[in-house]
């Protein structure tokens, strides 16, 4: 049984019918340039995504019921999308930290047979690729879109600077506010660990978010005054 990379619901199915959408417009504009062009997804996963069945139809259940053992479907993932779209990108590169869906991530040379030559699976820290990639490459003649997804808050600012820095690359970045920095803001920024300030920091690029998020005021009546801290409005970063 082919493993999969569960994830997401209706803003997951949105999210790659948009990606799908731009990655074709790009490759059609691209293709009558003079660039080679890659698509290269930092945060590969397995290449499929996992989506559950809440439904199911009574008439399938009563005639197929021995045959089902957990109601799912394999939907496509970013990485399978890409490889679909046409027309083809020059060259396909999958990075993959983990090695358990690194190995399903193989998988795809033998879904894609007629584009093997064109497909890169790299087993290794996307953070520590990128920045190499970006640093030691000619991008006169190259271009590529580069999809950043990540599981939490892995992506350093080092990389957006290094990608920025080609002036080759379109940058698709789902940046992890819910699922990241807004649980590491603590509502007294005195109690937040010093981890979690290192992490801000990482993903930031500086530390002026202190500034940014926390003020300082004086509340009080006219014999007594207070200095309190309060947590300022996330959007102000």
């Amino acid at each position: 049984m082919t493993e999969t990379h569960g994830f997401g619901g209706n803003w997951t199915e949105e999210k790659l019918k948009r990606v799908e959408k731009y990655l074709k417009a790009y490759a059609t504009i691209m293709n009558k340039q003079n660039f080679r062009f890659a698509y290269i997804d930092a945060f590969a996963g397995t290449g499929y995504r996992e989506e559950k069945k809440n439904k199911i139809d009574n008439q399938i259940f009563l005639f197929q019921q021995n045959d089902i053992k957990e109601i799912e479907t394999y939907s496509k993932g970013s990485a399978r999308i890409a490889l679909e779209i046409k027309p083809e990108f020059d060259k396909y590169i999958f990075i993959e930290k983990s090695r358990k869906n690194f190995t399903e991530l193989l998988k795809l040379k033998e879904a894609f047979k007629d584009k093997e030559k064109k497909i890169d699976l790299i087993n290794a820290d996307a953070n520590s690729w990128i920045i190499d990639r970006c640093n030691n490459y000619k991008w006169q003649d190259n271009r590529a879109v580069l999809f950043l997804d990540p599981y939490g808050m892995q992506v350093n600012w080092e990389t957006i600077k290094a990608i920025a820095d080609t002036e080759a690359i379109d940058l698709w970045y789902l940046f992890p506010l819910g699922i990241g920095v807004n649980r590491l803001l603590k509502k007294d920024a005195g109690k937040m660990p010093a981890s979690w300030e290192a992490k801000l920091d990482s993903i930031l690029g500086t530390n002026e978010w202190k500034e940014a998020f926390y003020n300082e005021g004086t509340y009080g009546t006219l014999s007594t005054f207070k200095l309190v801290r309060t947590m300022g409005s996330p959007g102000r970063c």
